[in-house]
């Protein structure tokens, strides 16, 4: 018998991070305090301790940041593109500098593994800086005619799941463009936006282009609905992406909204056990799950669904759940008890309609948000599991025969954001994606970004695409 390797632990250290008591909203390049006073705690999910609190920002805090933006706008929109690329440039050069401060930050603040926000997370956050520097002074050549008009005041609301990835998707082609920037982070994660503030000023960006108000859903509704914003981004749940497109009808805003998913990792029976296994993890247990193109669906063609479901046990029985702070960790917390909850109660649901529920032994943490990577056999697309998402690390898997079959199953949804294609052969992964409902589809691989790539999805996974020359559009008038 093989034993398995014993791992001393590798906690990363706190100590590179100084985390203040209380943070305010930085408005016109100036942290300040909410105007009628009010904060909320952040905690760490893994530990549930209270990391700091935070300014609760208002209706009358996100005139202030709009206004501070509007007047920022004709200064910053009216610089040369070479001179705006000086500024995005500088801001990614920072941001590589403070990697390792701000992948500890990340951590303590949303509970994903430091091996994800140090090798994942921050390399992309800079990498989306430095790309859209680059287009900063070539817009005539994008491809939406010549001496394309910026918009005017971007107001910009962002997830917990990735807190400063989704900040960097959001402000870095709107910065590029020559837009100014209100941005909203996530009531659970707004540290690393905070930080991100300084940083602002630490590359000497003019006060006022982007401006950082913290709150909770109240704060993100008066900022999508302010009449002084000209263009709204929002990522997050379909739900709220519904409700923002019915308060910005009828308005002259431009909206793009990247929503909700439920992707296919479809495996045919000539795929690479072992290296499709590998992507089945990565497709649903990276960040706990808590990806909106997580592959939550493994589609499995039926000759090889034992083979492969018996290499992907033995997979999951590896993987570490632990201190997120601890190098060796591959499944961290949960990013709150209200999302513990809601993957509880949708895992529940499949027992209760009949799958077959799978965890490895693995014990859980006492304090903190967890839930053990669990796979359910005998799904059919009946079931809540095949068709709600559950933003957790739970995994639904269902068997075809043949492609047609597979295809169909994997766009029986409402959701159509991403896909997975598992098959040596290379006519079957360009017919097969040519058939896929959704706006990104890996071949071989899953969840790999890259800020050429345009991103986005169709159906109830919303409209527009972030990243590449795409997602240049959504911020100029065109």
């Amino acid at each position: 018998m093989i034993m398995a390797f014993e791992y001393a632990p590798a906690p990363e250290s706190r100590a590179v991070v100084d985390i203040a008591p209380s943070y305010g909203l930085f408005i016109d390049g100036e942290f300040r305090d909410a105007s009628d006073g009010k904060v909320f705690k952040t905690l760490s999910p893994s530990s549930e301790e209270v990391l700091s609190e935070v300014a609760q920002g208002s209706a009358e805090d996100v005139d202030a940041a709009v206004k501070a933006a509007r007047k920022a706008f004709e200064k910053w929109s009216a610089l040369p593109g070479a001179e705006r690329a000086k500024y995005l440039f500088r801001i990614a050069r920072i941001i590589q500098e403070r990697s390792r401060e701000l992948a500890v930050l990340e951590t303590l603040d949303n509970g994903k593994p430091i091996r994800e926000t140090r090798d994942a997370d921050l390399p992309l956050v800079a990498a989306h800086f430095f790309y859209y520097a680059g287009w900063a002074d070539k817009l005539d050549h994008a491809g939406y005619g010549p001496n394309p008009k910026a918009l005017g005041v971007a107001g910009q609301v962002i997830p917990w799941n990735f807190p400063l990835l989704m900040l960097a998707w959001k402000i870095a082609p709107a910065l590029a463009t020559g837009n100014t920037v209100v941005l909203k982070p996530a009531e659970t994660t707004p540290l690393s936006a905070l930080f991100f503030a300084d940083i602002c000023r630490q590359a000497g960006l003019p006060k006022g282009v982007v401006n950082i108000v913290t709150g909770d859903g109240s704060t993100g509704a008066a900022l999508v609905e302010h009449p002084g914003v000209d263009k709204v981004a929002f990522t997050g749940s379909t739900a709220v992406g519904k409700a923002i497109a019915r308060s910005v009808a009828g308005t002259d805003k431009k909206l793009t909204l990247e929503l909700g998913g439920k992707g296919a990792n479809i495996v045919f029976d000539d795929a690479p056990i072992d290296q499709a296994v590998e992507g089945i993890v990565g497709g649903i247990f990276f960040n706990q799950g808590q990806v909106c193109c997580a592959g939550s669906r493994l589609l499995v063609q039926e000759s090889i669904q034992d083979e492969l479901l018996d290499a992907l046990k033995r997979r999951l029985s590896t993987l570490r759940l632990g201190d997120p702070l601890d190098k060796n960790t591959d499944i961290g917390a949960i990013n709150s008890a209200e999302q513990l909850a809601r993957i509880k109660a949708l895992a529940d649901s499949g027992e209760a309609e009949g799958a077959e529920r799978w965890a490895p032994a693995c014990e859980l943490p006492s304090a903190g948000y967890w839930f053990a990577p669990t796979l359910f056999t005998n799904v059919t697309q009946a079931h809540r599991i095949a068709r709600e998402e559950i933003f957790g690390p739970v995994l639904s898997v269902l068997t075809f025969r043949t492609p047609a079959e597979a295809v169909a199953k994997a766009n029986n949804s409402q959701y159509g954001l991403s896909a997975g294609i598992w098959t040596e052969k290379g006519s079957r992964i360009l017919s097969v994606a040519n058939s896929l409902r959704a706006g990104v589809v890996w071949a071989n691989t899953f969840n790999k970004f890259d800020p050429t790539s345009p991103f986005g999805g169709y159906k109830e996974s919303g409209f527009g695409r972030e990243g590449g020359r795409h997602g240049l559009e959504a911020y100029l008038d065109v």
